[in-house]
């Protein structure tokens, strides 16, 4: 499949199962997946270019001005959303002025929508960036992608494009002392001749050590929801997550499964 691509700077708002009534930010290409990641169940299908140099990101001044124009026209209709989300085509922290566009989003927030919350979607590649770090220290909720207890398994499963290990992605979520979420997809099925498996209990058990390394303030969980590039993939079931949910949940941390 190609996958699905958002083809605006801002869009919905959209219903969230876990953010509620949320407006949409890609800061992306709106004609291609640019990210540091080819997950296997990604909705917007393979990353197809991994090079960012090739593409023109949108300036962060046109973000700011298609941001407050959304966020005047929700005020004056009554609607104003209960999260401004960062995700989109890919990896919204690639953006090389991620961290000028969260101060502007901030500010509008804080205008136009106070009650809104500002959180990122991120594959957690670029916290070795002190202005990716501070800039996502700043918003009231950092979902943050951590689907692996194993190197072998998180390279079978995120497929990352650049030379980060699990081992450096720990490091950098470790950097967080508040408004940390975890999610974590849990899959099985057979890619190429390897089976892919992140609910075994020896993968569970190194992931919940990370949990612990971490100290998440909630933990997220959930299956596959909609279409993948890769075939043969499995939903996993409800019953099955509210096992692994129980798990993390003997550990002190909150846990939602979706």
């Amino acid at each position: 499949m190609s996958g699905f691509l958002f083809d605006k700077i801002v869009f919905g708002p959209v219903h969230s199962r876990r953010l509620g009534v949320s407006l949409g930010m890609n800061l992306l290409p709106t004609d291609h997946k640019i990210c540091s990641f080819n997950c296997i169940y990604c909705e917007c299908g393979w990353t197809k270019v991994s090079k960012i140099d090739k593409f023109t990101f949108p300036p962060a001044n046109i973000v700011k001005q298609f941001l407050e124009k959304k966020l005047i026209e929700m005020r004056d209709n009554n609607e104003l959303p209960e999260a401004i989300s960062f995700a989109g085509n890919g990896e919204p922290t690639l953006h090389p002025e991620f961290a000028e566009i969260i101060n502007n989003t901030i500010e509008l927030r804080n205008q136009y929508s106070p009650k809104s919350k500002v959180d990122v979607l991120s594959n957690a590649t670029m916290l070795h960036l002190p202005n990716v770090v501070n800039a996502l220290k700043k918003v009231d909720m950092n979902i943050l992608k951590l689907d692996a207890g194993t190197e072998e398994t998180y390279r079978n499963i995120n497929c990352p494009l650049t030379d980060i290990t699990l081992e450096k992605i720990v490091a950098g979520l470790k950097q967080f002392t508040s408004n940390l979420i975890i999610q974590t997809l849990f899959v099985r099925g057979e890619l190429n001749g390897k089976i892919i498996d992140n609910t075994t209990e020896t993968e569970v058990n190194e992931w919940l050590k990370y949990l612990r390394d971490i100290k998440p303030d909630l933990v997220m969980i959930y299956p596959i929801a909609r279409a993948t590039p890769a075939k043969g993939l499995e939903k996993v079931s409800m019953n099955e997550l509210e096992i692994i949910a129980s798990k993390v949940k003997k550990f002190g941390f909150k846990t939602e499964v979706y």
